[in-house]
């Protein structure tokens, strides 16, 4: 255990050139300083910079984390989708609130998103759901998400039967799968530093901040 902690306190944390982040020239929303920092990430070469931490809590209050992809953000917020039997649909239901993380390590960057969860359209669920891969489409239509599975074996001839179902029925929407959207009351950018001089900047729906303009109130934080 010695050993370990002594490994874990010598990996080195913020390495190369960061970028610099200057919160007076931040734009008037979250959304499209996200979308600058985003497409930062994208050309830094980021692997899956759409990833993302969904944390929910059910009705018991206990938190719940899982890494999923970013569908689309917009004047709704920030999307993602969920088969209807899975943990994080049945937290939602009970608890409609969540909080999305995002950490692009080779920028020293994190987004934080917090807000409540409405769900899209079904027409907007189903148009998401058309958009995935056969594979997850497969998957999904079996609706089994979280639940015991007894070998891989039978994972394999559960989606390849499904696979058969939907070359017949291509247009096929799993009946549960929601587009959900969090619409966030606040929005915070973490801008990381060599020397621990952390920058955040939080956008607020309401308060007290340096400046407000679109319905958004901005403050700065100490790390």
């Amino acid at each position: 255990m010695d050993d370990l902690r002594q490994l874990l306190r010598g990996l080195e944390v913020f390495a190369g050139e960061l970028p610099v982040f200057d919160p007076a020239e931040a734009p008037s929303t979250p959304s499209a300083l996200f979308t600058e920092w985003l497409l930062a990430a994208v050309d830094a070469g980021v692997r899956e910079p759409h990833a993302m931490t969904l944390s929910t809590a059910g009705a018991d209050g206990n938190p719940t984390a899982r890494t999923l992809i970013l569908k689309g953000i917009g004047p709704d917020g920030w999307q993602f989708a969920s088969d209807g039997g899975s943990v994080k649909a049945r937290d939602l239901a009970v608890r409609p609130f969540a909080a999305l993380t995002f950490y692009w390590p080779q920028l020293a960057r994190q987004v934080r998103v917090h807000g409540p969860v409405v769900p899209e359209s079904p027409e907007d669920s189903a148009a998401d759901f058309l958009a995935r891969g056969a594979g997850a489409r497969a998957e999904a239509l079996l609706g089994r998400q979280s639940q015991h599975l007894a070998d891989l074996a039978e994972r394999d001839a559960a989606v390849k039967e499904s696979l058969a179902r939907l070359e017949a029925e291509p247009d096929l929407v799993a009946p549960g799968w929601t587009l959900h959207s969090v619409r966030p009351d606040s929005v915070e950018f973490w801008q990381g530093d060599k020397e621990r001089r952390h920058t955040r900047l939080v956008y607020l729906r309401s308060g007290e901040g340096e400046s407000g303009s679109d319905g958004w109130v901005r403050q700065l934080l100490w790390p």
